[in-house]
């Protein structure tokens, strides 16, 4: 069965969409049939029990830790966590960040974010979220990489307000990605298409006689590099499309984990790259 289901859910996912089998609870032997059916990454949420079954089974399984982590445990999975799923504070990410400095990685990590409408439920609000970004505390955490967003719907039958929370968070990890997160050679391109737009503006400019050496650079963006767009009395931010100046940042700031066994078609609609399957594929949980 557990082969079966591994085998079926992997061939209705669409290209660029993992799945990480939620195999907390279960034992060994299950995910071991799962392994064999070409199943290599498994999600934890606690960290004795993802210690147990680290040591006994295969060395290529992608471990990602799913639940809510104690700061004074990341220590015991740093050493080979291949991605923690739920940054909820800060405090969290620089813990994650000083054990990975100690381990000679940089833990790669994503930002839960509180979209349900349920208390219970950890994660940044959308405004704490951008706020930790804009403060850009973040960047002073070496040992930690910020992948990506991880979110949980609510626990409802109601498919528009969990499609709602879904898009919540996928504008987030979309605006998050643009702002702070792309390549020299991506924002680039895209201060490329906002030099198509300066160039119908200088349009206009020529008109009314006031066309500066600077306006000129904007107007012919598409023809030089987007550095140096330093200055246009028509616009005076570097690059309108980005609030901050182009970076030397990773793109690796890409995934989206949410959609679980129950709402997971719902979230690859609205953006997932990562799903969260365990009760489809090993059955109740064994407690």
């Amino acid at each position: 069965m557990i082969k079966e289901e591994i085998r079926n859910i992997t061939a209705s996912l669409p290209d660029g969409v993992r799945l990480v089998a939620v195999s907390k609870y279960h034992p060994e032997e299950s995910i071991l049939e799962a392994y064999e059916a070409g199943q290599r990454v498994f999600g934890e949420s606690h960290v004795q029990e993802l210690q147990r079954k680290y040591e006994a089974l295969p060395k290529d399984i992608e471990w990602h830790f799913i639940g809510h982590l104690q700061t004074n445990k990341v220590k015991y999975i740093a050493p080979y966590v291949s991605l923690i799923h739920a940054v909820d504070t800060p405090k969290l990410l620089a813990e994650i960040s000083k054990q990975g400095v100690k381990c000679g990685r940089r833990i790669p990590c994503l930002l839960q974010l509180h979209v349900a409408q349920e208390e219970t439920k950890f994660g940044f609000t959308v405004e704490e979220a951008e706020d930790f970004l804009k403060s850009g505390e973040w960047r002073e955490m070496t040992g930690a990489e910020l992948r990506g967003v991880m979110c949980m719907a609510s626990l409802t039958d109601d498919e528009a307000q969990i499609a709602r929370e879904f898009e919540t968070a996928r504008q987030f990890f979309l605006r998050a990605r643009d702002t702070y997160f792309l390549s020299s050679k991506e924002q680039g391109a895209r201060c490329k298409e906002q030099g198509a737009r300066c160039k119908g503006q200088g349009a206009r400019c020529k008109e009314q006689g006031v066309r500066s050496r600077e306006q000129e650079k904007c107007i012919r963006l598409d023809e030089k590099r987007p550095a140096e767009v330093t200055s246009c009395t028509l616009h005076p931010a570097p690059c309108t499309l980005h609030p901050t100046p182009c970076s030397q940042e990773s793109s690796s700031f890409c995934e989206c984990s949410w959609g679980m066994s129950d709402d997971y078609p719902i979230a690859i609609q609205h953006g997932s790259t990562m799903v969260r399957i365990g009760s489809r594929i090993f059955g109740e949980r064994q407690y």
